[in-house]
Order: structure tokens, then C-alpha cells, then sequence
């Protein structure tokens, strides 16, 4: 696809550049997806399903989440874990963008499943976007993401969709699959944010206005 004269990369560049990222460093992609995973399993497990604790949760690990990705990406060093709770050093920010972006994707699918997709990939560039842009609010990022995707949606639902085969794969495997397939996806995801941003950036740098 080509924008103002600069070339997305297909998904299947950018699947292909993500596998790259992780030789070598599966062990500390991996770790860090888990300690993830771990952390809101065991609060779902303690304090159950609906409570507070897992709502004040979501929104500053899931910009964790992303900042350790992102950071995976974009160096080739091993990332530390504590970058994993990096959200909770702005917790307002971060807590607010997990609701609104629940809330929204919520009543999307209530009223029908297809305005909640659509909700949820035009917001899905939220957390990436506060962590290169820390001074950003919930509102202003969610703003900023709803550009980014403006043309979007239908390279990042197909990127998505890539991924059901190895997920079937993964759950026949009795979910053991998922500790490898989990990385590899967060970080194509990942790369297709940063694919995003070049063109975002080459295109203002020449000013092309949005």
C-alpha cells in the first residue's frame, strides 16, 4: 500500500521482521509476556472476575506491555522486566485509557460485533503512541490513534487474522503453543505501529497534512 509516495510494508514483512527480532532473544520476550500474563491471571484468580482491582490493573500494564515491545524493537538488548510496570508511574493516564477503551469496545459489541472491532483496531495504537508520547493524555491518544489507523484498519484486521491458524495449533497443543505464538504476535503488532509512524513521519516531514 503506498502513502504520499512512501510504501507500507506488507504483513508479511512484517511478520518476517518480528521473527528476526527475536533470535537470540526469545527467552527475555517470552518472560516478559508470562510475567504479564501471571500478574492478571492471579489477580483474576484471587479477586475474581468484575472486580476493581483487575480494572485499576489493565490500563497500566497493558502500556507495560507495549513500552517492553517497543523497547524489544527497537534495540537489540535484552529489555528489563520493570519496564513491565512502567504504566503505574502515570497511572491517571494510563488507568483512564484502558477504561475508555473497554467501555467503547463494550458497547460497540452490545450493539452489534462488527462496531466492536472496528472500535477496538481504531484504538489500538493507544498505548504505543502514550509511551512515545508520554506527555500526551488518554484523550489525546485515542485521538492520535484514530488518525494513525485512518486508512488502516483493514492491514491490521488482516495481520490479526493471520495469526488463527497458529492459535488453533497453540490450543491443540493444550495452550503450551501460546508462550511462543504470544511474542511473536505483540511484537508484529508492534512493528506495525512503527510502520505506522515512518510514514506518518515521512509524510509530515514533507507536509503532507492529515
Amino acid at each position: 500500500m503506498q502513502q504520499q509516495g512512501y510504501y507500507y510494508k506488507g504483513n508479511g514483512e512484517i511478520k518476517d521482521n518480528a521473527r528476526f527480532q527475536l533470535r537470540g532473544r526469545w527467552g527475555n520476550a517470552i518472560l516478559g509476556f508470562l510475567i504479564y500474563v501471571v500478574i492478571i491471571v492471579a489477580v483474576y484468580r484471587v479477586w475474581g472476575e468484575g472486580k476493581i482491582i483487575l480494572l485499576l490493573l489493565q490500563g497500566p500494564m497493558l502500556f507495560g506491555l507495549s513500552k517492553f515491545f517497543l523497547q524489544f524493537k527497537r534495540t537489540r538488548e535484552n529489555v528489563s522486566y520493570e519496564v513491565l510496570f512502567s504504566g503505574f508511574s502515570k497511572f491517571k493516564d494510563t488507568f483512564l485509557l484502558g477504561v475508555i477503551i473497554q467501555l467503547a469496545v463494550i458497547v460497540g459489541i452490545i450493539l452489534l460485533i462488527i462496531p466492536g472491532i472496528v472500535i477496538a483496531l481504531m484504538y489500538s495504537q493507544a498505548f504505543p503512541i502514550m509511551v512515545d508520547n508520554p506527555n500526551v493524555s488518554a484523550i489525546e491518544a485515542l485521538s492520535m490513534s484514530r488518525r494513525y489507523m485512518k486508512g488502516n484498519l483493514m492491514r491490521l484486521f488482516l495481520l490479526q487474522l493471520s495469526f488463527i491458524g497458529w492459535s488453533l495449533l497453540s490450543i491443540l497443543s493444550v495452550g503450551i503453543g501460546f508462550i511462543w505464538l504470544q511474542p511473536y504476535y505483540q511484537l508484529s503488532t508492534i512493528n506495525f505501529y512503527d510502520d505506522l509512524v515512518r510514514i506518518r513521519f515521512n509524510d509530515e516531514s514533507q507536509g503532507y497534512q492529515f
